[in-house]
């Protein structure tokens, strides 16, 4: 699953601010978030001053909004969120248009403050190394790209430009997001150091679904 930077101390992510979610973010994906809650707000507030990001982690357990730390369980690991852009359309109501970026474990548990914010220190992990998808993998690529002309012509455009159909692990985070499997298995493909093997595990589900021809 998720190994180790060979650099941690390089790497070391102290004290990241935490958004457990019940989704899983992927590196390259989009996400959108309607913030009201004072922790979460004030959470904006700084990444955007020190133009830094923070932690999307899965939910395992309870609700992000006012949960309590006997309510709320997450995954140990998640995708680091880079906020594009911040429209405050209404006092209290802020929304965000993110952007993920790179993995990261958490080392050691999380504390939730005062305010409720949770926040943990963290390893930051490789990124996906950008290799071509395997041949035998080629039919999943094609039917990404064909589910992404087919949302085009009915005005949408489903991920974030460019599009990388060359990476294994671009067009495995892409299915990853579109694919109606539980969040738990969704968490256990993002860890997966390897995108071929990504791709593959993604490609093998596609093809036992009739999806692939």
């Amino acid at each position: 699953m998720i190994s180790p930077d060979p650099d941690p101390a390089r790497r070391l992510l102290p004290a990241l601010a935490l958004f457990p979610l019940r989704q899983v973010l992927f590196p390259g994906g989009q996400l959108a978030l309607k913030v009201f809650e004072a922790r979460y707000l004030d959470l904006a507030a700084d990444c955007l001053r020190r133009r830094a990001p923070f932690g999307v982690v899965c939910l395992t357990r309870g609700d992000e909004v006012r949960g309590g730390r006997d309510d709320v369980r997450f995954a140990g690991a998640g995708v680091l969120a880079r906020i594009d852009t911040a429209d405050a359309e209404q006092p209290g109501l802020l929304h965000l248009a993110c952007t993920g970026t790179g993995r990261f474990r958490l080392v050691g548990e999380a504390v939730q403050q005062a305010d409720g914010l949770w926040v943990g220190d963290a390893q930051a992990l490789p990124d996906d190394e950008a290799v071509p998808p395997d041949p035998a993998l080629r039919p999943a690529v094609q039917a990404l790209a064909q589910a992404i002309e087919q949302l085009r012509s009915q005005g949408h455009e489903p991920f974030a430009l460019p599009h990388r159909l060359d990476e294994a692990g671009w067009v495995a985070n892409r299915w990853c997001e579109l694919l109606p499997v539980p969040q738990a298995a969704k968490q256990r493909l993002m860890e997966l150091d390897d995108p071929q093997l990504r791709l593959r595990l993604v490609h093998d589900y596609l093809a036992g679904q009739g999806v692939l021809p």
